[in-house]
């Protein structure tokens, strides 16, 4: 799929100069400080050291001060204490935040994550089935519920009081709830992109501003969040940063047993990044709840014995692997259902079949995208009923497209760039017809096509400073990884350079492109490496001069570090510099 580059603005000269002589960097890092909005000093410290004074008060969120008399008073009665969480990384990590600040502190605590397959999105008939056989009396969900209405008011008519922790968009009804979510009407709090276990953790924030002897043990739960929010491709900008920056801090300094040993068996070293997490542990923990169910993650997160932690780890490993079979698969027997002749002309891609595993259609979701780019939904059919889940492109809004059709859904629930959805299959046909034409006269032509986001083009020799050798990290590359935690709003920096020779290529494994780069003006050569990028061997083999974007990494080998391209993608014309 051909990619379009974009260059993102470009700030003025005078600006690059007075941020660059300010902060005492190199133009290339002031140009990127200003293209995220970052023009001070005092802007530029808290970028580069976010601090807990940029974490915003809990009590500024509606319902936070009945929330916490709630709890507190749950507590004190020693209730019985019920935490609902949804299968995946952001739902089991808010579990256990939450099982492990209350576990000391409550002497009747349960926890329920929904079987994919037996409960389904968000709180369950069953898990409220389950919360009455355990006589519970209170129930708090995380990272679900906002929009389980029926549900849970039947818990509350059933005599359980229920508080609700949750960031998706809530629906025209709300439950009969004390409900936490920063996306509800006339709620002030300031920061609307708290993923769920953040949510989770301002109510615990806000019970240590009760009960200060407790303010340690909430800050040592941020890794959680941390995971949690790397893993739900939130926003990594603001307070989302800031609470990423302190728990990958955390996790680095003093990783929690069951993290460490998932990162391990990823092959990923300390330090990590938020983007090893979302490489590294993400995949494993959602494993879990796609193959299994999501309750093996909570056991491991929880643990603290290194014999269950290594167990735990070997049996989550197995799911991943079964979990990209089955990915790769489905990946395959969906394109070749948009391949027919009925699907030519729709704008979305949208298709189901039998027996496809209700635990991958996600993630076949977002690999279509990357060859069909269109809003994108799969969906498994059993016993009549289609269940699944929808991606989208670009900033295409696709839950405001999906509640165009809400009618038509038993369940349903997500964000912009995410949703899971159930309906009957005889609904099929006109959910596809009414989806197609919205989409149809809706979406912009900027999300129809697929954008690589360009933030400088700059030569091999702006990578280094005069004097430093090639064949260490430069300085440049230091300062930039200052810049994690990485994700959406402050991705990582992608270059272009123009003008490139290859002076060395080989194909890796029959689909990974590793090269040696070269440019006129600079001295030596570069390595860089293109994940399934083989197909574009025959562009650079040709011996004529390249296009090349790419983010700057760090490879490490036989304890020598070096810098390596992560080639993002490859063309033959000169794109910019014409």
């Amino acid at each position: 799929m051909q990619l379009t580059w974009k260059l993102r603005n470009q700030p003025e000269n005078s600006a690059i100069e007075k941020l660059r002589s300010t902060l005492k960097v190199d133009p290339t890092i002031a140009r990127l400080l200003l293209q995220r909005d970052i023009q001070t000093f005092e802007a530029a410290e808290d970028f580069f050291r976010p601090k807990k004074d940029q974490i915003h008060d809990p009590k500024e969120m509606k319902n936070m001060a009945q929330a916490v008399e709630l709890l507190l008073l749950s507590i004190e009665k020693k209730e019985r204490i019920l935490l609902y969480g949804d299968y995946d990384v952001d739902g089991t990590c808010s579990v256990s935040m939450m099982y492990t600040f209350l576990k000391g502190k409550v002497e009747h605590l349960f926890y329920y994550v929904p079987d994919r397959y037996e409960d389904g999105y968000g709180v369950s008939e069953r898990g409220i089935d389950y919360a009455l056989e355990h006589k519970i009396d209170l129930l708090i969900t995380l990272d679900c519920g906002v929009k389980n209405v029926s549900e849970l008011n039947r818990a509350k008519l059933s005599g359980i009081k229920v508080l609700v922790c949750d960031h998706h968009e809530p629906g025209d009804e709300l439950p009969k709830a004390i409900v936490l979510n920063p996306k509800q009407k006339d709620c002030p709090y300031p920061f609307k992109e708290l993923c769920g276990c953040g949510v989770g953790y301002k109510l615990l924030s806000a019970l240590a501003e009760k009960k200060p002897e407790w303010q340690e043990e909430v800050e040592s739960l941020l890794d959680f969040v941390a995971v949690s929010i790397g893993a739900d491709i939130v926003s990594v900008t603001g307070e989302n940063r800031a609470l990423a920056y302190l728990g990958m801090k955390q996790m680095n300094e003093a990783p929690r047993l069951s993290f460490k040993s998932i990162l391990e068996s990823a092959n990923k070293a300390f330090p990590v990044t938020l983007t090893d997490v979302v490489f590294g542990i993400a995949p494993r923990i959602n494993a879990a709840g796609r193959i299994y169910h999501a309750s093996s993650a909570v056991e491991l997160l929880l643990s603290e014995d290194p014999q269950t932690i290594r167990q735990c780890t070997e049996e989550i490993e197995a799911y991943n692997a079964e979990r990209r079979l089955l990915d790769e698969q489905t990946t395959s027997e969906a394109l070749a259902l948009l391949d027919e002749k009925e699907f030519q002309n729709s704008h979305v891609n949208l298709v189901y079949k039998e027996g496809w595993s209700k635990g991958v259609v996600g993630i076949v979701a977002s690999r279509i995208i990357e060859q069909r780019f269109k809003p994108t939904i799969v969906l498994s059919c059993e016993n009549e009923i289609l269940t699944g889940s929808a991606r989208t492109t670009n900033d295409f809004d696709i839950h405001h497209a999906l509640v165009q059709c809400e009618d038509l859904f038993l369940k349903f629930g997500g964000h912009t760039h995410a949703a899971g959805l159930s309906l009957m299959k005889k609904d099929f046909p006109e959910f596809r017809k009414r989806l197609n034409q919205w989409i149809l006269e809706n979406i912009s032509q900027k999300d129809q096509s697929p954008v690589l986001l360009i933030d400088q083009v700059i030569r091999f020799s702006d990578l280094f400073h005069k004097g430093e050798s090639i064949q260490n990290i430069p300085r440049l590359k230091r300062i930039l990884d200052q810049m994690e935690p990485h994700g959406p709003g402050n991705l990582k920096p992608i270059f272009v350079s123009e003008e490139l020779y290859a002076t060395k290529v080989q194909v890796l494994k029959e689909k990974h492109l590793k090269i040696s780069v070269c440019q006129a003006d600079f001295r030596g050569d570069l390595p860089a490496i293109g994940f399934n990028m083989a197909d574009k061997v025959d562009l650079i083999a040709s011996g004529l001069p390249f296009s090349m974007a790419y983010t700057l990494e760090t490879n490490t080998w036989n304890n020598k570090s070096t810098l390596q391209l992560n080639i993002k993608d490859i063309q033959e014309a000169t794109i910019f510099s014409k």
